[in-house]
C-alpha cells in the first residue's frame, strides 16, 4: 500500500549506510533487522519502560528483547502453524507487547494489534477482529489474560481463542528456535484503522511495506543509531506503533515507553521523560502539544530541559498553527526550539509516513480559502486568525 510499497521511489536515495555507517541494519524484515541488533550490539537498551515520576526504570537490551521473542516464537509454534493470525491483546505502554509482537514475526505469523477489552465492557469487538482475521491465538501478559477471564461476558466471546501469556513463557526454550526464511512480499500485520474517516478498515501490510516506510522515516527523521527516543502512543494504531516504536527499533535507537494514560493524567510526564533520557525524537497528535500548554503548571516546568528534542512529530489530526506557536513560546525558556516542529501526515493505508519534513526549520504555515479548497480549488489567502 502506498509508500508502504516496494514501488516507492523518492528522490533521495533510501540508502541508509551513511547515516548509519557502521550500523547498518538488513532491510529484508524487521525480524533480520532485530537480529542484526542483538548480535552487534546485544548490551544496548532497546526499551525503557517509565512512568515519568520514579527515579528506577525498568528496562530491556536488544539481546534480552531477541530472546524473549525466540521463546515466544517457539511457543507459538508448538500449536499453531506458520501463517497463522495472532491477535496482541497488551494494555498500553508495556514492554511485553514488543516481545510479543516480534515473537509473532520471528515465527511467521502475522501480528494483529488490538486494544484489550476493558472489565465490565462486552469483547465482542475483539471477537469480531478475532473472527474477521481468523486468529486462533491471542498473546498478552498473564495479569491481562487473568483480567479478561475474570469477566463472564468476555471469557465467553474468547472461549475458542488460545490464549498465551508471554510473560511466563519459560525464556529457555528459546534455544529451540529455528530461523525461517521470510518472504519480505508476505504479510506481517493485520492493522485494523481507527475509523476516524469511515468504518474501520484492516490493512494488510507486508514485510517489505515495514522496511520501507522505516526507512522514508530514518530518512525524514534524519535518525541515527545513538539516538533516543519517548513514545507514549499506543501501539494498536499506526503512528504508535510504526512511528513510535518499528521505525526507532529498525535503526537500533533506544526507545522510553510510557503508557498513554500516565501522559493523559499529568501531561508534564512526557516532557520530564525526555528530560531525563535526553531524547531527540518524540511527537503525537497536536491534542497533546495543546494539553502541555493547559496543563502543565509554572512549578512543573522546574527541571524540565527540552533541549535535545530535535523532532517534535505532530500528526494524526489537525496541526495547528496557534497550538505550534503556543507550545514554543510556553517551553521556549527550558530549551525547546521552534525548529523543531515537524509536521506531518500520515495513514495506516500507508503504512504510516505520507507527508513531512524536512527537519530542523520552522513549520511552514500558510493560509487558504476554505471554499474554494472545497471545490478543489487552492487558493491562498492572508491569514486572518491565529490558527
Amino acid at each position: 500500500p502506498g509508500l508502504g510499497g516496494a514501488q516507492y521511489r523518492g528522490s533521495r536515495a533510501l540508502d541508509l549506510e551513511a547515516v548509519h555507517a557502521p550500523f547498518s541494519p538488513p532491510k529484508d524484515s524487521l525480524v533480520d533487522a532485530m537480529r542484526f541488533w542483538s548480535n552487534t550490539c546485544p548490551n544496548k537498551v532497546a526499551l525503557y519502560l517509565t512512568d515519568g515520576e520514579s527515579e528506577e526504570d525498568s528496562s530491556m537490551t536488544y539481546a534480552e528483547l531477541d530472546h524473549g521473542a525466540r521463546a515466544t516464537a517457539v511457543r507459538i509454534l508448538e500449536n499453531h502453524p506458520t501463517g497463522s493470525r495472532c491477535l496482541l491483546l497488551y494494555p498500553p505502554g508495556t514492554m511485553e507487547f514488543v516481545v510479543g509482537f516480534f515473537g509473532c514475526l520471528y515465527a511467521w505469523c502475522i501480528a494483529v494489534p488490538a486494544f484489550p477489552p476493558r472489565r465490565n465492557r462486552k469483547g465482542a469487538r475483539i471477537q469480531n477482529i478475532a473472527e474477521d482475521c481468523q486468529s486462533p491465538v491471542a498473546l498478552a501478559t498473564t495479569d491481562a489474560i487473568a483480567q479478561l477471564l475474570r469477566d463472564e461476558g468476555i471469557r465467553e466471546e474468547m472461549k475458542n481463542i488460545d490464549l498465551i501469556g508471554t510473560d511466563a513463557v519459560d525464556r529457555s526454550i528459546a534455544i529451540q528456535f529455528a530461523d525461517i526464511p521470510i518472504d519480505p512480499s508476505q504479510l506481517a500485520v493485520l492493522l485494523y484503522t481507527s475509523g476516524s474517516t469511515g468504518q474501520a478498515k484492516v490493512v494488510m501490510l507486508t514485510h517489505e511495506n515495514l522496511i520501507r516506510n522505516c526507512e522514508i522515516i530514518s530518512l525524514l527523521f534524519e535518525e541515527q543509531h545513538k539516538n533516543t527516543g519517548v513514545t507514549w502512543l499506543p501501539t494498536y494504531h499506526d503512528m504508535g506503533l510504526v512511528g513510535g516504536l518499528l521505525s526507532p527499533m529498525f535503526f537500533g535507537a533506544s526507545m522510553v515507553l510510557m503508557s498513554p494514560m500516565t501522559f493523559l493524567q499529568r501531561p508534564v510526564r512526557w516532557l520530564r521523560a525526555i528530560t531525563r533520557y535526553k531524547a531527540r525524537t518524540s511527537g503525537g497528535p497536536n491534542f497533546a502539544y495543546q494539553l502541555c500548554v493547559d496543563k502543565v503548571t509554572d512549578e512543573e516546568m522546574h527541571g524540565l530541559d527540552l533541549s535535545s528534542w530535535e523532532v517534535a512529530f505532530n500528526g494524526a489530526e489537525p496541526v495547528r498553527a496557534a497550538t505550534l506557536r503556543q507550545f514554543s513560546r510556553r517551553f521556549g525558556d527550558v530549551g525547546f526550539r521552534h525548529s523543531s516542529h515537524f509536521p506531518c501526515y500520515g495513514m495506516a493505508e500507508t503504512t504510516l509516513i505520507v507527508t513531512g519534513g524536512p527537519p530542523h526549520t520552522p513549520p511552514l504555515i500558510r493560509s487558504f480559502d476554505a471554499r474554494k479548497l472545497d471545490a478543489r480549488i487552492v487558493s491562498p489567502v492572508e491569514s486572518t486568525q491565529d490558527g
